[in-house]
């Protein structure tokens, strides 16, 4: 399962390069300044988050664990949600999307909090 997950952050990283070139080269001169600072924030969580992802299949390459697992997929989910409705909101003008892009920051929040159980418990023979 740690190899889908190294496969998918590189998926979502090629993505958000793209994403990021699409609006500095695209959307720059078609959108107000405002809307391309929400497309930078999307793209700039997006990619953190990828690393985040490496950073975890790498670190926990021998261990395995429920919490990285639950960090993998609370990035994955908080990254789509989060950056996505970001980009959705930009591209769409639909301010209602706005209303799910904190159910996105919980997930990224949950990723950190379950990566954080995954260090401390990460000696403990219980979390395999």
């Amino acid at each position: 399962m740690r190899s889908s997950f190294i496969v998918i952050a590189c998926l979502l990283g090629s993505l958000a390069i793209a994403l990021g070139a699409f609006g500095a080269h695209v959307l720059a001169s078609s959108i107000p300044e405002s809307r391309q600072a929400t497309w930078a924030t999307a793209v700039e969580y997006h990619m953190f988050h990828v690393l985040g992802m490496l950073a975890l299949a790498a670190v926990f390459r021998d261990v395995q664990s429920r919490w990285v697992m639950g960090a993998q997929v609370s990035f994955t989910i908080g990254i789509c949600l989060f950056s996505g409705t970001l980009y959705a909101l930009v591209v769409f003008d639909v301010p209602a999307l706005g209303a799910v892009t904190p159910l996105g920051g919980l997930c990224l929040i949950l990723g950190w909090l379950c990566a954080g159980r995954a260090a401390f418990t990460s000696d403990d023979s219980r979390d395999v």
